[in-house]
């Protein structure tokens, strides 16, 4: 049978796409669909990369150059959204406002990797990611510079009650006065968390004269002249400023309350730009309107709204000396470039070659360049004898083994080994029946 097959990699015509039994975007397609033999393992056109909440322009195009096809959206999804979605998506990436259930991974039949373009994870279920063989990615670092400048301006803003005297000045009221305002040099800050925000936070915050202290749960060596508190209460009691820059583990959840603002000094200034559910909102307003703290800034609320159309309720809007910000603490240009190269060039990494190096819920391993051979990639139940079954598996068939790699965590063990080009495929069929297989895929 005779059939006609669009060749569009360079040039597209309505009028021969309309005609044809197949349109092809590359060679690979072609030789895949007639199963000739091929030089890669499989065509990256059919590799679907679903971007959702305005992903930065790099991310689209480091997956561009790779030929994936590409499907964008501006805002996030809801759940039944994305099911509808999500069907034949190989990379899902998205921000902090889409939620990836359990119900959305039960739909996603090719899923491969999940990269949260942000630093925390918790809208991503990563228990079902990993059970099903997700690989999930996210940006730890690349926003801490635009998150502690953030703080830092929002500190000086607040000591200077810049925020009302500018609103006032918009309403045509001259309040010209010394009256609470206060310079930053000289003053306390507590900073609760002290991981890599709030460890850069302390560098910075004491080059402009102010003394550090901080609590963690976990040990972490001081920098500069900060002093480690070995309570949260001790902390409290000590700072003119508390700031919370805490991970999103759920035992986090009201980690300031009532008790914690009673703690604090008279006048206090307080300011969340970590979690939304570390913060009791209610506890916070009803301390902000008794006056006994004095300012307070937030980023980060317990629900956000989905979209920018969508009203922002909260019980903080419209009090004296507070600062509202709509979750863009770590929303700068530079960050967003930094997390859009970051994360992308992580999820290529995982589809090109296997590597899972900085994944947040697979075992990390950082390969090597796949050179001269098959790259055999097994994901599994973390249960004993696996490699033996694998190692069985090629023995039998008589492969040699150029190279083999294997890490495991709690829930999964993975596996990757290099065996020289020519083999029985066949034996594919007997790694992909190994019990507690989860997923098995090639490369070359």
């Amino acid at each position: 049978m005779t059939k006609f097959f669009a060749f569009t990699e360079n040039v597209e015509r309505d009028v021969v796409k309309q005609k044809a039994d197949y349109i092809i975007p590359t060679f690979d397609e072609f030789l895949y669909l007639n199963r000739l033999p091929m030089s890669i393992s499989y065509p990256k056109n059919r590799i679907k990369v679903l971007l959702l909440e305005n992903i930065h322009p790099d991310a689209i195009a480091l997956f561009k150059e790779e030929r994936y096809s590409i499907e964008t959206f501006a805002k996030g999804l809801d759940e039944s959204e994305l099911i509808g979605k999500i069907r034949d998506v190989s990379i899902l990436c998205i921000r902090s406002k889409t939620e990836i259930t359990k119900k959305v991974l039960e739909n996603a039949n090719r899923l491969m990797a999940i990269g949260a373009f942000c630093i925390g994870t918790n809208q991503v279920d990563l228990d079902e990611c990993t059970k099903k063989g997700v690989v999930v990615f996210n940006a730890p670092y690349s926003n801490t510079r635009s998150v502690v400048e953030i703080v830092i301006g929002e500190i000086i803003m607040l000591m200077r009650g810049i925020f009302d005297r500018s609103s006032k000045l918009h309403d045509g009221v001259w309040d010209k006065s010394s009256k609470d305002s206060f310079e930053i040099r000289g003053k306390t800050l507590g900073i609760i968390g002290y991981g890599n925000i709030g460890s850069q936070l302390s560098v910075l915050a004491e080059a402009l004269g102010i003394n550090i202290y901080y609590y963690d749960i976990v040990e972490k060596l001081a920098l500069g002249n900060a002093k480690k508190c070995a309570t949260l209460q001790e902390l409290l009691k000590k700072s003119d400023i508390v700031t919370v820059h805490v991970d999103g583990n759920p035992r986090n959840k009201n980690l300031i309350g009532d008790r914690e603002f009673r703690m604090m000094r008279n006048g206090v200034i307080f300011l969340n730009i970590s979690r939304g559910f570390v913060v009791d909102i209610n506890a916070l307003a009803a301390h902000i309107k008794s006056g006994k703290i004095k300012g307070a800034a937030v980023d980060v609320f317990p629900y956000e709204p989905k979209s920018n159309s969508e009203e922002f309720i909260s019980e903080l809007r419209g009090l004296p000396n507070v600062i509202l910000t709509p979750h863009i603490g770590g929303s700068t240009e530079e960050a967003q470039q930094n997390i859009g190269n970051f994360v992308a060039q992580k999820l290529i990494d995982f589809i090109n070659t296997g590597s899972s190096f900085s994944s947040v819920n697979f075992p990390n391993i950082q390969l090597p360049q796949l050179q001269n051979a098959h790259r055999l990639m097994h994901i599994h139940d973390n249960v004993p004898g696996i490699l033996s079954q694998i190692n069985g598996a090629l023995a039998r068939n008589n492969i040699n083994i150029v190279g083999q790699y294997l890490k495991t965590n709690d829930a999964i063990g993975y596996s990757i080994t290099d065996v020289s080009k020519e083999y029985n495929r066949k034996v594919t069929d007997e790694l992909r029946k190994i019990s507690n297989t989860i997923k098995f895929r090639i490369l070359y």
